[in-house]
């Protein structure tokens, strides 16, 4: 999973994602911005397929995860006029409801000890390397 680049990866098992029914783009996704760094809503019409896979492959490399944590990787520079930009952490409601939809399909759990956070079930594990053995 390590060996294959992370754009096809993340390609290809957005596609999968796309066919699992508990994964599915709210309506009011399509309106809304994905942090304060951005200055319009993605232009890309499976955005949330793409996202839901880039959280599901950064639990499986970092893992445990919590929300705040993948707010401030998804995040980005928050430009201020003529002052320096900062970064600024993106918007945690998408990440929390992916987090959700990711569990109700079987990919996550949530885990208490040592650290709280989300970690990867067997089934997300055999689902990213399936992914990954067809690119190699």
């Amino acid at each position: 999973m390590r060996d294959v680049p992370p754009q096809k990866l993340i390609l290809k098992l957005s596609e999968e994602l796309k066919k699992n029914e508990n994964i599915k783009q709210p309506e009011w996704s399509r309106f809304v911005k994905t942090g304060v760094s951005t200055e319009r809503p993605p232009s890309q019409e499976d955005w949330w397929f793409l996202r839901s896979a880039a959280i599901l492959r950064k639990i499986y490399l970092n893992g445990p995860v919590g929300t705040q944590k993948l707010r401030t990787v998804f995040g980005g520079r928050r430009r201020r006029g003529h002052k320096p930009a900062h970064h600024r952490k993106a918007g945690g409601k998408i990440i929390r409801l992916i987090l959700q939809q990711l569990e109700s399909a079987g990919y996550i759990k949530k885990t208490e000890k040592p650290r709280k956070g989300r970690i990867i079930t067997p089934k997300g594990q055999k689902l990213l390397s399936k992914m990954a053995k067809g690119l190699r």
